[in-house]
């Protein structure tokens, strides 16, 4: 407990799943958490839950896609707390796309929330944290981001630039001690991941990539964002952190 006391963390897409469970993490290690998502429902109960367990908590409807959006949050974040210490870009969406038969209005969409979204966050959160004095800017990509899969090709291509991305805002942004990283988590049992298991028939090509003999769960990931967050990983930066039980050992 306590180990992100004192730290501003905005979290977006924390609505549900991995996002839900970083922001329950962070709030239980201290921090006062920003948490945003576009389905204002179930992130106001994520809001009550914390709030009820003694966290400090802020939910705001935010679309990641828009500039306006994002600067209103980073400004409530400033305005409630003073700082900003921490970002992790969360919010993202699947596509269960072939190049061929993908339409460029659904690449466009994903590219603006899994890439854009990143992007535009980064951009107004930095200023913040060059006057904090440092902080810790967490993307969160995904396998996909390192080895190729079929299937899903503009979620692939979103996540991997993320990753790069994340190398080279690590670069610009070191003299300024703020660090840069991204986390690549496998299968994780998510409201996103769980459909394609049963009804898209992809479970057994789940379990022969992943080589432990269970799939991960939301909680798996939050322990290390919360790491990430952390002082205890003041000298990551530019890093990959993969969660993904073992699917890219092969």
């Amino acid at each position: 407990m306590g180990r992100l006391n004192g730290k501003v963390a905005i979290i977006t897409g924390a609505a549900m799943g991995m996002g839900a469970s970083e922001a329950k993490l962070f709030a239980q290690e201290g921090a006062k958490v920003i948490a945003t998502d576009v389905q204002i429902e179930p992130l106001n109960n994520l809001v009550k839950e914390i709030k009820e367990n003694g966290g400090e908590i802020i939910g705001l409807q935010h679309n990641v896609t828009s500039e306006d959006e994002w600067k209103a949050v980073i400004a409530e974040a400033v305005k409630a707390y003073g700082k900003v210490d921490v970002l992790v870009n969360n919010a993202g969406v699947s596509s269960p796309k072939t190049i061929a038969n993908m339409e460029m209005d659904e690449w466009n969409k994903v590219m603006d929330i899994n890439l854009n979204g990143c992007i535009i966050g980064m951009k107004y959160v930095i200023p913040e944290m060059q006057k904090a004095g440092g902080g810790s800017i967490i993307n969160i990509s995904s396998i996909g981001g390192i080895v190729g899969m079929a299937g899903t090709s503009p979620y692939t291509a979103a996540k991997g630039a993320l990753r790069v991305l994340s190398k080279s805002a690590a670069i610009e942004y070191g003299k300024d001690k703020i660090r840069v990283n991204s986390v690549h988590p496998g299968i994780i049992v998510t409201p996103m991941v769980a459909p394609t298991m049963e009804e898209g028939g992809a479970l057994p090509f789940y379990q022969t990539y992943t080589q432990l003999p269970y799939f991960g769960e939301p909680e798996d990931v939050a322990y290390g964002v919360v790491f990430l967050a952390s002082d205890e990983s003041r000298f990551m930066t530019g890093a990959e952190l993969v969660i993904d039980g073992g699917w890219t050992a092969i």
